[in-house]
Parts: C-alpha cells; sequence; structure tokens
C-alpha cells in the first residue's frame, strides 16, 4: 500500500496528514497556542497526595496541575530492580517486553509492561510512602491535557531516538515484535548489550530492522548524552521548569512515520523541509531522496484533497455508499455509533441486507475512529442480526479493519442486543475537541467550529481568492466575533497576509452573519 505523508505549515499551526492510497487515514495538528506537550520532561512540585485515590498532583508550571498514580512513582529503592533482577531474565518478563505496543507510543511502553499482568504491580506500595507534598520531581507527560483533565504524567521517563527508546528505570533490552526473524532479534540484542556502558534499559524499535551497527552504536551515544543534560538541568533548575521538550509535530512524523508507515513525505514551506533534511542527515540519510518540497499555487491540502475528508470528519452523521450511514455521537463517558440502513432497502431479503449495511459500516466506523482519533470507551450499535454466524462475521470483520490502527485497541463480541464494545488509547484530544468548540447557539447541545479555525480558514480561503485578484485592497466580511479575533487575539494573522499579498487587509463586522460565516471581495484603494 503505498502511503504519502502531507505536511502543511502556516505561521500559526501545522497539519500533517497520513494518506493511504490517497485517502487521509490520520491527521495530528500542533498549534502555538496549544502544542502537544506528550513526551515534554518537567521537573514538578509534589502539590497535594491523595492516599484515597493512591494519586498527586504535581505542578509543572502549566495552568492545570498534572495528575500521576502510584504505579507511576518510582520509589526509592527502584522498584524496577525488585521486577527484574539483573542477573535474572526469565520468560515471563521477556514475554512482557516483547508485548510493548508497537513502539508507536514510547512514554508508555513502561507503564504497558508494569501493567501488563497483576503479578507485576505492586499493591502493598502505598503513595503516601514514596513521595511527599512539597517533592521535587522528574516526570514525563505521558497524556496531554484533555478538556478540563490536567496532564497524565510519569516518572519512568522515555527517550524515544529513530532506531532506539532509552528506559533509565529499566536494565532490560527489549525488541519490537515486529522484527520476527530470530537471527535478527538476536544481533539487534546482541549489538546493543555489548555497547551498553551502564545499567540502562533499551526498547529497539521497527525501524531498526537491518540497520547497521554504527548507527545504533551512534544513537545509544546521542540519547545517553540526551538523559545527562536533562539530569544535569534537573539539578540545577528550580521547580517548576521543563527539563526536555519533545520534537515538533513535523520532525515527529518523520521520526516515527517515514519509511514505517510512509514511503514519501512532501511538506510546503522551505523551512520545515530544510529543518526535515538536517534532521535526516543525522539519523537516516539515505531517506533525504523520500523528502519533497512542494511548490504548486494550489494550497497543499487543496491539491491531494484534504479539506472535504477532514471538514466530514467533524460531522454527526457519515453516510455509506449503500444509502446507509452511521451516526457518532460524542458523550462525557464513552462515545457511541449507530448503524442504520437509511435509503438502502437491499434486493433480496431483511438478513442479508442488514448483514451488508453492517459490514459496510464496520469499514468506515474503523476509518472514522481512526481519523477522528477516537479514544476511550466506544459503544456501536449495529443492525440487529438474527443469524449468530452474521453477528461473528462482524465481529471479525471489525478486529481486521482495525489491525491498521496504530493505538491500541480491546473489542468484545457482539451482545446479544446487537452491541459492540471497545476500548481505544486515548492520549490527546479527539479531532472534534481540537478542531471545534461547543456550540453556544444551542446551549451546548452540539458542535461548531471555533473561533480561531474559523480564522485559520479565512487565512487560508483568502489566499486561494488572492491569485485572481487585481485590486488594491481585500474586504473580509464577518460575524462580530470573529471580527474581534481578528483584530485582537488572532491579528497576527491580517499582518500575515497584508505582508503576503502586498495588499491592505480591511474587516467589517455583520451581525447578520452565522459565526462561520465570511465573505471575501476586493475593492480599489479610495
Amino acid at each position: 500500500m503505498h502511503k504519502k505523508l502531507i505536511i502543511n505549515v502556516s505561521n500559526h499551526e501545522t497539519r500533517v496528514a497520513l494518506l493511504e492510497e490517497g485517502t487521509i487515514s490520520e491527521l495530528f495538528i500542533e498549534r502555538k497556542d496549544e502544542s502537544d506537550i506528550t513526551g515534554n520532561i518537567y521537573k514538578g512540585r509534589v502539590q497535594r497526595v491523595l492516599p484515597g485515590m493512591q494519586a498527586a498532583f504535581v505542578n509543572i508550571g502549566l495552568t492545570q496541575a498534572a495528575f500521576i498514580y502510584v504505579d507511576d512513582v518510582i520509589a526509592e529503592n527502584k522498584i524496577f530492580e525488585k521486577m527484574f533482577p539483573i542477573e535474572q531474565e526469565n520468560d515471563l518478563t521477556k514475554d512482557y517486553i516483547d508485548d510493548i505496543q508497537q513502539d508507536d507510543d514510547p512514554i508508555d511502553e513502561i507503564r504497558d509492561i508494569l501493567s501488563a499482568s497483576p503479578d507485576l504491580t505492586f499493591n502493598d506500595t502505598h503513595i503516601e510512602n514514596i513521595i511527599n507534598e512539597g517533592q521535587d520531581i522528574m516526570i514525563q507527560v505521558a497524556k496531554s491535557p484533555i478538556g478540563t483533565k490536567g496532564s497524565r504524567v510519569t516518572s519512568y521517563i522515555s527517550l524515544p531516538g529513530r532506531f532506539l527508546v532509552l528506559m533509565p528505570a529499566s536494565k532490560h533490552i527489549g525488541i519490537s515484535r515486529r522484527i520476527e526473524e530470530e537471527a535478527e532479534r538476536n544481533r539487534l540484542k546482541d549489538i546493543v548489550t555489548s555497547f551498553r556502558d551502564d545499567d540502562a534499559g533499551y526498547i529497539v524499535r521497527t525501524a531498526a530492522e537491518g540497520v547497521q551497527k554504527e548507527k545504533l552504536v551512534y544513537e545509544m551515544g546521542f540519547l545517553k548524552n540526551l538523559w545527562k543534560n536533562i539530569q544535569k538541568k534537573y539539578n540545577t533548575l528550580s521547580s517548576p521548569a521543563m527539563l526536555h521538550q519533545e520534537l515538533t509535530i513535523s520532525l515527529r512524523a518523520v521520526r516515527d512515520l517515514l519509511t514505517h508507515e510512509a514511503d514519501q513525505l512532501i511538506v510546503d514551506s522551505t523551512a520545515t523541509y530544510q529543518s526535515i533534511l538536517d534532521f535526516l542527515d543525522t539519523f537516516m540519510p539515505s531517506l533525504k531522496d523520500s523528502v519533497e518540497l512542494y511548490e504548486g499555487s494550489e494550497p497543499i491540502f487543496d491539491a491531494y484533497n484534504l479539506e472535504g475528508d477532514i471538514s466530514r470528519a467533524l460531522k454527526k452523521k457519515v453516510w455509506l455508499k449503500s444509502g446507509g450511514y452511521i451516526v457518532i455521537e460524542h458523550t462525557e463517558a464513552l462515545v457511541a455509533i449507530d448503524v442504520n440502513t437509511g435509503r438502502y432497502v437491499g434486493k433480496h431479503n431483511l438478513e442479508e441486507t442488514i448483514l451488508k449495511t453492517n459490514l459496510e459500516a464496520v469499514k468506515e466506523i474503523a476509518y472514522q475512529v481512526r481519523l477522528r482519533d477516537i479514544g476511550g470507551i466506544i459503544i456501536i450499535d449495529f443492525i440487529d442480526m438474527e443469524k449468530t454466524s452474521n453477528q461473528e462475521k462482524i465481529f471479525t470483520a471489525l478486529k481486521d479493519a482495525l489491525k491498521k490502527d496504530r493505538s491500541k485497541t480491546h473489542i468484545l463480541p457482539m451482545s446479544d442486543m446487537g452491541l459492540i464494545q471497545m476500548t481505544r488509547k486515548r492520549v490527546r484530544k479527539s479531532l472534534s475537541r481540537m478542531l471545534c468548540e461547543p456550540c453556544f447557539y444551542c446551549d451546548g447541545e452540539g458542535y461548531l467550529m471555533s473561533g480561531q479555525s474559523i480564522c485559520y480558514n479565512i487565512y487560508r480561503e483568502v489566499l486561494r481568492e488572492s491569485q485572481d485578484m487585481t485590486g488594491q485592497r481585500l474586504t473580509i466580511r464577518v460575524n462580530p466575533e470573529i471580527a474581534e479575533l481578528l483584530h485582537g487575539e488572532e491579528d497576527h494573522i491580517i499582518s500575515s497576509l497584508e505582508k503576503i499579498l502586498l495588499k491592505q487587509v480591511v474587516v467589517y463586522p455583520n451581525s447578520d452573519f452565522h459565526i462561520e460565516e465570511f465573505d471575501i471581495f476586493e475593492t480599489l484603494k479610495v
């Protein structure tokens, strides 16, 4: 399957789309005012210990305090040594390390090992005996803030590189289970074991398969020096302080998706293009030919027909080709997906019509869950089927369709009521939470595009339409609230447009406009 990474860079946001056979399958967005902080490392200060919840709040310098569970706290006696004595690596330990989530989310990999079995947890360890209020602690963000919830953090630090993940809290070496050939697994483990000069642990990522020894040794040294610098900052800076910032979304896409998930990367920013090439010079020079600078006059997401798919991913109702449809509803506790036959009436009998609609819905649900980055508990209400064999077909088809998903999912068989329950790992905001906000027109019953997103849409639309305009001034009519944003917090958009177009850009409020409505026209300067 041919896959591409399309990167759209502007002054205020970066969007990365993963395309599979020309169709967008995943979308990542990073904005300057709310960057994804997953992977960042901080020196925090414990604000409050909650023995009743076996957790604590940690001040890391953000508006909301971070949250840490007892299992994510390293005790002074290093419970990893208690778990896995260095002189003894039993088969059980090896199985857990091999069962690490497929090196897509290295920040959580340590915790995955800890939580893999009740035998490896420490229910007799109480958080009040490990940390105290006012104590400094080094933590890493495992999940960024979502809504009113603060960051989820862990003191099991993991530093991902291109080929390896350094785990200072561990002493063992794990190999990605996607590397199946036993000889290659042994080769990689022998290299890391031979050149490890400390007690740190490593996970060998899928990208390391077939890589020369020198490159692995170089990255081991790079990660080791990075860890030393982080420790040095921890010893010198006062809390709260950031000790290490994860790579930008563009470079993370290169590190984690290029080659393994994509064959080609196309970016529309010269500066980002150069930074990617510099990054590849250090880690993977052979991939430089896979990177291309987009220089077309049409916006890059328009050139690949992505804007329509993104807009469709914000709708509650999604139509199927047959005429059926699915409805995706977000609630506080879970996401409910309902399947309906809609306009599809079938050709032969009712059971066949229902089965065909459900099977078509399975593919669309797997696609939408991945594209929208829906996480947590998901309940799917399929159309009722009488035959048990048809229910099993739907369950099997859904499991197969979700194999492409890099996030961990767990699916239960269909219940007697025609429901399938599943969970999907949630690390960051879903697409709807990222691009939308509760609708004040309907008192929070639905969603509309956020004011910031509307401003960015206006920015992109002006660039599109300005190519055919010859006037000396552009006028934009918008809802008064959007006008206030463009004159205030988002005034950099107008400044950027005037600098690019070399024209005066004037914004007029119109109280009759819906908040998402805007109008662009040119005038001669008077």
